[in-house]
């Protein structure tokens, strides 16, 4: 398996650097370089790499808004959105690039053995991916099945998740909220929580677009949980639940706020 890579920098030593230091494996190709965020993702649309390796301090658009575009444009094609490792000089980015869903987290000057161990974890989530991709192909062949054995029945809204050792169903418009941590998704049912490997991009074809709403590139809400809508003095709004909890909201996610304020009478303050 050959990995597809694309490097993004806005500084050409750094991006020679990698490509140095990239050489030495043979199953990687460079298929293409971009200086901004708003090359990669023209970059990303046109080549469609495996994986970016992605500075985060970049003019215009950064790092973080080019995952969040990433994630807007994704749609239900969740296996054709490029793996991030985030690059940057500067270590305390780490917390919040994990949190988008960065498969890893590199730090300059970016070191050879990390940088290998870096791409062993692109090859197992690509390799994941492929797995996962089959398994979701015969799950709609079974689903078809069914339907054409019963016309009268509907899709069922329901996940099948690992909890101690078992396999449990969860019905997926009983949540209140889900929220990325890395390749994995964390459930919010009541007093519950399940950890389901997967994407809120995958996820969110299979929720209920009336109730369910994504906020921010790393946490979907269910509309009736949200408490309040506060107006960030900044600029921007951050969400409180029912439950006193404080959601961000991301910038390319602020006209789903305004919607939902629209359709609901919620309390919004400054």
């Amino acid at each position: 398996m050959t990995i597809k890579l694309l490097i993004c920098d806005d500084e050409p030593l750094a991006t020679e650097r990698l490509s140095r230091l990239l050489a030495q494996r043979e199953d990687v190709a460079i298929i293409g370089t971009a200086r901004n965020g708003t090359e990669a993702l023209a970059r990303v649309a046109e080549l469609r790499p495996d994986a970016i390796l992605l500075d985060i301090e970049m003019p215009t658009l950064d790092g973080f808004d080019v995952v969040e575009e990433l994630a807007r444009r994704a749609g239900s094609e969740a296996d054709t959105t490029p793996l991030i490792v985030f690059i940057t000089a500067y270590p305390q980015f780490a917390p919040e690039a994990f949190d988008s869903g960065a498969i890893d987290f590199l730090t300059k000057p970016v070191r050879q053995a990390r940088l290998e161990r870096a791409l062993e974890r692109v090859g197992q989530a690509i390799a994941d991916r492929s797995a996962r991709q089959r398994l979701d192909e015969l799950a709609r062949e079974l689903a078809q099945l069914r339907a054409m054995r019963d016309p009268t029945s509907e899709p069922s809204r329901r996940l099948m998740v690992s909890r101690r050792g078992e396999m449990v169903s969860v019905q997926l418009d009983t949540l209140e909220r889900i929220s990325a941590e890395g390749e994995y998704v964390r459930l919010y049912q009541g007093q519950q929580t399940f950890l389901h490997r997967g994407s809120l991009t995958a996820l969110l074809p299979n929720l209920d677009p009336a109730r369910y709403k994504r906020v921010h590139r790393s946490h979907i809400i269910c509309t009736s949980c949200i408490a309040s809508i506060v107006r960030r003095p900044a600029g921007g709004f951050r969400i409180v639940t029912d439950r006193g909890e404080t959601l961000p909201v991301g910038r390319t996610y602020h006209g789903v706020v305004r919607e939902i304020l629209d359709e609901q009478s919620l309390p919004k303050s400054e």
